[in-house]
């Protein structure tokens, strides 16, 4: 293996609830990733720009700015716009995934119908890993 991939792949993680974020966080470390949480879409904004996140672990209901609005912002900037963005959410109407479809997630999960673990799976899916 050569030394990039040898290298923690970090995720962003945007989630406004203290204790679901504080278990996320917690088990992605223990499965070697690094990361970084914001509590709302405007810290997700800067951070995603100072972090360089591998991979977005984005809620939709939050404060300031919803997480289909920096979906938006991120797919529509240059420096942002590769970047993995997973939503991670309660909204579990067909709707909210059509919308977040053609904002350009690359995946929608509903915190109801996945475990802890499942998450995990999907990022290291898609990060290749």
């Amino acid at each position: 293996m050569d030394e990039l991939n040898k290298k923690p792949k970090k995720v962003l993680l945007v989630e406004d609830d203290d204790s679901l974020a504080s278990v996320y966080l917690t088990r992605f470390e223990a499965e070697g990733f690094v990361v970084k949480r914001v509590p709302n879409g405007e810290e997700a904004l800067a951070a995603t720009l100072e972090f360089h996140p591998d991979i977005i672990l984005l809620d939709v209901m939050m404060p300031k700015v919803s997480g289909f609005d920096v979906l938006d912002i991120l797919r529509n900037t240059p420096e942002t716009a590769n970047v993995q963005i997973v939503m991670l959410t309660a909204l579990s109407q067909e709707s909210d995934k059509e919308r977040a479809k053609e904002l350009g997630v690359d995946d929608y999960l509903v915190k109801s119908q996945v475990v802890i673990a499942d998450v995990v799976e999907r990022v290291k899916a898609r990060l290749g890993l």
